[in-house]
C-alpha cells in the first residue's frame, strides 16, 4: 500500500517600496522522469501580473522562467505537491557490460553526456581521507555500491536538520550526522 505525501513550500520576499524584478528562474516542479508518481502539482506566484514560460534543462528537469512587467513590493512562490510514495526495488536497473565489475571506465561515447557528473570540487581533508580508504579491489558493481552505502549508513547517522542551507560533505563527516 502506498503512502501519499503532501509537500508545501513557500518563499516570500517583502520590500519597503516597489521594486523592479528581473527575470527569475524557479526549479520547483518535479522532474518528469522521476519514479515517484506525482498526483497533483500547483505553483502560485505573486505578483499575479507576470509571464511564465516553462522550459526544460538539458537533463529534462522543468524550470519556470518568470518575467514581471511592473514594479512590486512583494514576491512570493508557493508550491504544493501530492506524491505517491510507493516501495520499489532500488536495484531494478541494468548495468552495461563494461560496468559489471568495479572499478570500470565509462565508454568514450558517454564522455559529453556525463561530463557534468565527473568533475568535483576539491575534497576537504576528511572527505579525501574517506575516499582514499575506499577499497578498490575488483568486485561486482552492485556489491560495491551496497557495501559503500552500508559503510556510510554506519558512519553517518540521519538527523532532521532545521538549519538553512546545504551541509558540506566535510561538515557531515566531522559531525557524523546529516540529513
Amino acid at each position: 500500500m502506498a503512502i501519499l505525501a503532501k509537500l508545501h513550500h513557500s518563499t516570500r520576499y517583502n520590500y519597503d517600496r516597489p521594486v523592479s524584478l528581473g527575470p527569475q528562474i524557479v526549479r520547483l516542479r518535479p522532474a518528469p522522469h522521476c519514479r515517484t508518481p506525482v498526483l497533483a502539482f500547483s505553483l502560485k506566484i505573486t505578483p499575479e501580473t507576470h509571464f511564465i514560460n516553462w522550459q526544460q534543462d538539458p537533463h529534462g528537469n522543468y524550470l519556470a522562467r518568470l518575467v514581471f512587467p511592473e514594479p512590486t513590493d512583494e514576491f512570493s512562490i508557493t508550491v504544493d505537491v501530492l506524491a505517491e510514495m510507493a516501495v520499489y526495488n532500488p536495484f531494478d536497473f541494468f548495468i552495461e557490460d563494461y560496468a559489471q565489475t568495479f572499478p570500470f571506465q565509462y565508454a568514450e561515447s558517454l564522455a559529453k553526456d556525463i561530463a557534468a557528473y565527473i568533475g568535483a570540487e576539491p575534497a576537504g581533508p576528511l572527505l579525501q581521507a574517506y575516499v582514499d580508504a575506499i577499497p578498490r579491489q575488483e568486485e561486482g558493481t552492485v556489491d560495491f555500491l551496497v557495501e559503500l552505502n552500508q559503510a556510510l549508513q554506519q558512519k553517518i547517522r540521519y538527523v532532521v536538520r532545521m538549519e538553512p542551507g546545504v551541509q558540506t560533505p566535510e561538515e557531515t563527516l566531522q559531525l557524523g550526522s546529516g540529513s
